[in-house]
């Protein structure tokens, strides 16, 4: 697949080369298992400093409470007026009712069984976390669960400045661990096979060699299909800042800069005892087009959805791939 020119045309849309879904050259070879492991070992022996993506920004907010179980753990989110995220644990310190289900006044959490208010400052019994919000995403800090040496902030991916992008967060979860979504991730190969209805002419062009590559990543040059034979030819890299997250960057092409990060949060296990992880993928777009102003002005009732949508179409076919390689891991039938 050819890439566009250096100069970019006014339309970026390109006619794809029309080819069968099983006229496709095959991928099977390229998408070692060797290599694929290799990728997924050194992510995982990143640092995370025990943090843990826990929602979207938006989802975190000063008039209602936001619950959600993270490697076990039941935590409670909210925000204070000055705008602040907060997170601690989930159950009252009291007779342990749900705090999510509790009211946010003053800035406090206030729980509905007896009126216990709960503030950032803690409560005897009930100590905050460590808490970051980075305007897409809000992170929390749990050294227990996550027993590493801790760090003062979460290792966040670099993106394109908020002025100038629009950013989507769609969350859904699976019956697998963090590593199973990575490794979905960190083979690119199975994209155009996997799902035609988005890409077409994916190649993988560079891939790590070597025990500790420098630079640790995959360069992907692929078409993001619009209509049809209509799309989007770009270049992109994919890498593992820490280990529950791999980003996808577009370095040539339409949408210079623009990330796709996917984030792998843990939940816990299930009444039959099968770990759930959660898949909080955030996607930023940027362009230097005239018409992406536009975009960003409507982006709240029409852009944003629409990057959603494709996110939630995409995982609903990867979360099946990362199911299907937990259970043949668990079992001990994994061919990698």
């Amino acid at each position: 697949m050819t890439l566009p020119d250096p100069e970019p045309r006014r339309i970026p849309l390109r006619r794809m080369p029309a080819v069968a879904w099983s006229g496709q050259r095959p991928t099977w070879r390229e998408g070692s298992p060797a290599v694929i492991g290799a990728a997924l070992k050194r992510a995982l022996a990143r640092p995370s400093g025990n943090w843990f993506v826990l929602a979207a920004s938006s989802e975190v907010r000063a008039d209602r409470p936001f619950g959600r179980v993270v490697a076990g753990a039941e935590l409670v989110a909210w925000r204070t007026p000055d705008g602040a995220a907060h997170a601690g644990p989930g159950a009252c310190p009291h007779l342990g009712a749900p705090l999510c289900r509790g009211a946010v006044t003053g800035g406090n959490l206030v729980c509905r069984w007896h009126g216990l208010s709960l503030g950032a400052e803690g409560f005897p019994g009930w100590s905050p976390y460590p808490v970051h919000d980075d305007g897409v995403l809000v992170w929390v800090r749990l050294d227990r669960e996550g027993g590493e040496e801790p760090l003062d902030a979460p290792v966040v991916p670099e993106r394109p400045g908020a002025a100038a992008s629009i950013a989507a967060v769609e969350s859904l979860a699976g019956r697998c661990e963090p590593e199973d979504v990575v490794a979905n991730r960190l083979d690119p190969w199975h994209g155009s096979w996997f799902h035609p209805y988005s890409f077409v002419g994916l190649t993988v062009t560079e891939v790590p060699e070597g025990p500790d590559p420098d630079p640790d990543r995959m360069v992907v040059d692929v078409g993001f299909r619009v209509a049809g034979r209509l799309g989007v030819p770009v270049r992109a890299e994919f890498t593992c800042p820490e280990p529950r997250t791999v980003v996808m960057r577009v370095i040539e092409g339409e949408g210079l800069g623009s990330v796709v990060e996917t984030h792998a949060t843990p939940l816990g296990v299930d009444d039959r005892g099968v770990p759930r992880t959660a898949v909080i993928e955030a996607t930023v777009a940027t362009s230097d087009r005239v018409g992406f102003a536009l975009a960003r002005r409507v982006a709240g009732a029409v852009v944003r959805p629409a990057m959603r949508m494709a996110a939630r179409r995409l995982w609903r076919d990867d979360l099946a791939y990362a199911e299907r390689r937990y259970l043949l891991r668990s079992s001990g039938r994994w061919p990698g």
